[in-house]
């Protein structure tokens, strides 16, 4: 069994749908499943979300008001590789190849069963991510993440279970912004009551072990980032 300071990185969701029923209803299911959700009723909404903090998978109706989903998709395209899974309760054929042409992963028509869902989404991340490494690096950084042993430059760090979790969520997800909150959920678990100052507690540990030059950035008004150099 995996111990709690050594679980990666839940995987994001970000959910697109303009009534609140399905979006709460799939937003609970997919929390439920383990997934990090987050949700936008618009087309505008889920273009600022993506730009924000890029999901791992991203859940798209193609009914929206405003800019629909093939308006989205085309956007989102132009700057980004995320996988879709566009939802819609047309099952004409046209409107599927649409989708599937225009950059969408997956198509899947209105009534669902959720449990497709979750596996429709699950076999996304598995394309997305075909050989996930256990061996974590960027720049002269490394971890690995089954024997939970960290270097920079070939020299060991001496690090806490909690500031190895930082890092490998770091690792995860190098020169993305993650917030405090995010950081919490994973490396101290949705349960914990304390304080999000811990985070930033283990943030100094673990620039002080890496030491210079600096890789972790403080992204004002967001969290930190695994970077080379601050934006």
């Amino acid at each position: 069994m995996t111990p709690p300071d050594a679980r990666p990185a839940a995987p994001s969701l970000l959910v697109v749908e303009d009534d609140p029923g399905i979006r709460e209803y799939l937003s609970l299911g997919f929390h439920y499943e383990g997934f990090r959700v987050r949700t936008a009723a618009t087309g505008s909404e889920a273009l600022a979300e993506a730009a924000r903090e890029a999901p791992d998978v991203l859940l798209l109706d193609v009914m929206l008001p405003g800019l629909d989903g093939f308006a989205v998709l085309r956007a989102l395209r132009e700057r980004s590789q995320v996988p879709v899974l566009m939802l819609t309760a047309r099952d004409g054929v046209d409107d599927r190849i649409a989708g599937l042409t225009g950059g969408a992963d997956d198509y899947l028509v209105k009534p669902f069963h959720f449990g497709e869902l979750v596996a429709r989404v699950h076999a996304l991340l598995r394309r997305a991510q075909p050989e996930r490494s256990r061996v974590l690096s960027y720049a002269d950084v490394t971890l690995d993440t089954d024997l939970r042993e960290a270097a920079r430059a070939g020299r060991a760090l001496d690090l806490s279970p909690r500031a190895l979790g930082l890092l490998e969520a770091l690792l995860r997800h190098p020169e993305r912004a993650l917030s405090k909150s995010l950081l919490l959920d994973t490396v101290w678990g949705p349960a914990f009551l304390g304080d999000d100052n811990i985070v930033e507690v283990y943030v100094r540990q673990l620039r002080r072990a890496l030491g210079d030059p600096d890789l972790i950035h403080t992204v004002r008004g967001v969290g930190y980032a695994l970077r080379l150099k601050s934006a």
